[in-house]
């Protein structure tokens, strides 16, 4: 007897060995499944998320959390993203299924909630604070729709903290990953550094979004839509690509990336260019840096990436700028011309 399964979403990845591997998924956006299809443990794990989506009680935390997952703010959310979620939404639903939403008023469910996030801090103080967050964004979309009165989650502050201090690509960095790395990994770098852009974003750019003078996205994580002006630098790379599809970054194939192959090949370019503890994460950093060094303000630099204010602010001053000597060899000449000079006595 053969079973139809309504729904059911498949994605396919090549990974970085060149193979292809398709992954199910319940339903667009919904939990992966176990198992090959036909299989009673995949048959089973659909079950599982089907039971799962269906309406649970009202006035308890698994109800807020189903209409989390069927709103348009979920539904607008990167694949990736919407992935990552499910994962923490699954713990927050084991635990706090059927928490009643009238408890989030009392006082005591904050240190309930924190003694849970302590308790998965044990294992990883980062996927503790993950877990906190999405719970937190969730409680804030109740609290939007009027279907709970209190956010117990709010501004609790950080377990795990990140320093990326000495996370830069200096110049060095650069020019030993372009003269060790394999050509189509020059452009990759080239349009981090100047866009200052998320890897999810730059895998995913068409050719389409450049016109020979601007390039025009909207971030997958904000939903932001940035125009960013093209440096001569990296219209001279972009102009002497041969186009090989729809994209504009491709493997050595021609074929688009998948997260995980680029992100293999990266590291294999990278060490063999000797550079270590360095990610392509950090080249969205470094272009901060490189932007506040050469005297771009705030705004000026938020309107490039797609950085909030506030954002830029907290990663120059925490997290990318890690007091730059040019900043204060720039700082102490702009004072040296501002000084006036002093009158002599009498």
């Amino acid at each position: 007897m053969r079973v139809r399964l309504k729904g059911i979403n498949s994605v396919s990845k090549r990974l970085a060995d060149g193979t292809t591997r398709t992954y199910w998924y319940a339903w667009k956006g919904g939990p992966p499944l176990r198992g090959e299809p036909g299989t009673p443990e995949f048959i089973h794990s659909y079950n599982e998320a089907a039971a799962r989506k269906a309406t649970g009680p009202q006035g308890t935390m698994l109800s807020l959390l189903q209409g989390y997952q069927q709103s348009a703010r979920f539904l607008g959310l990167g694949a990736r993203t919407r992935s990552d979620y499910i994962k923490q939404i699954e713990a927050i639903e084991n635990r706090f299924g059927d928490f009643p939403l009238a408890a989030l008023s009392d006082r005591r469910t904050r240190g309930i909630f924190k003694q849970w996030r302590d308790q998965l801090a044990l294992k990883s103080r980062r996927q503790a604070d993950y877990a906190w967050q999405v719970l937190a964004l969730i409680l804030a979309f109740g609290l939007d729709r009027g279907l709970i009165t209190h956010n117990p989650c709010t501004r609790a502050g950080r377990l795990y903290r990140s320093t990326r201090i000495e996370k830069i690509w200096t110049n060095d960095d650069e020019t030993a990953f372009l003269k060790s790395a394999p050509a189509h990994l020059h452009l990759p770098l080239l349009l981090a550094l100047w866009t200052g852009q998320r890897q999810g974003d730059l895998l995913r750019l068409p050719w389409s979004a450049y016109d020979g003078t601007h390039i025009r996205l909207k971030q997958s994580k904000t939903g932001a839509r940035i125009t960013i002006p093209v440096a001569a630098p990296l219209k001279a790379a972009l102009d002497a690509v041969k186009k090989q599809g729809p994209l504009i970054l491709t493997n050595s194939l021609g074929r688009p990336w998948t997260s995980h192959g680029f992100q293999a090949s990266w590291r294999i370019a990278a060490t063999k260019a000797g550079i270590v503890g360095l990610t392509f994460h950090d080249l969205r950093g470094t272009a901060v840096t490189r932007l506040a060094t050469t005297g771009c303000t705030t705004p000026e630099i938020a309107s490039l990436t797609g950085h909030s204010l506030r954002d830029v602010n907290a990663i120059l001053d925490a997290h990318y700028l890690h007091r730059d000597p040019a900043l204060a060899e720039s700082a102490i000449r702009k004072l040296e011309a501002g000084a006036k000079p002093q009158n002599s006595p009498n």
